[in-house]
């Protein structure tokens, strides 16, 4: 059957880079965000976003894939509910990086915003 995987941790968690070594498509909507308006976050192009987000995941599956990572923080039960259909099956990878670290990391990377 396939999977979709969601990783759910706080932002510079690494859930980006995990996905990325895991050899399979990547749906991110941080490089959706990026495309559509060219910043990080702006809150009325959020319905957008996710269904962008929906429709390259379902894409991908369609295009034959059996696995697909959905690379975000997914850390509240109703954006994880969002993602359960009856077309694949969903699991969950944790990243339990402390609130500290990530933090570090965001300073690190210029990422004040997500402090």
């Amino acid at each position: 059957m396939k999977t979709l995987t969601l990783p759910v941790g706080l932002p510079r968690s690494g859930k980006s880079t995990w996905a990325k070594a895991q050899g399979c498509p990547v749906v991110n909507p941080d490089a959706i965000r990026m495309v559509l308006h060219g910043t990080a976050f702006r809150p009325e192009a959020e319905p957008m976003v996710w269904a962008i987000a929906h429709t390259m995941v379902e894409s991908l599956f369609e295009a034959g894939h059996d696995r697909v990572i959905l690379d975000a923080c997914n850390v509240s039960p109703r954006r994880r509910d969002e993602w359960r259909s009856k077309k694949w099956r969903t699991e969950y990878v944790l990243f339990r990086t402390s609130p500290e670290v990530c933090k570090e990391r965001a300073r690190a990377n210029g990422q004040d915003y997500l402090l």
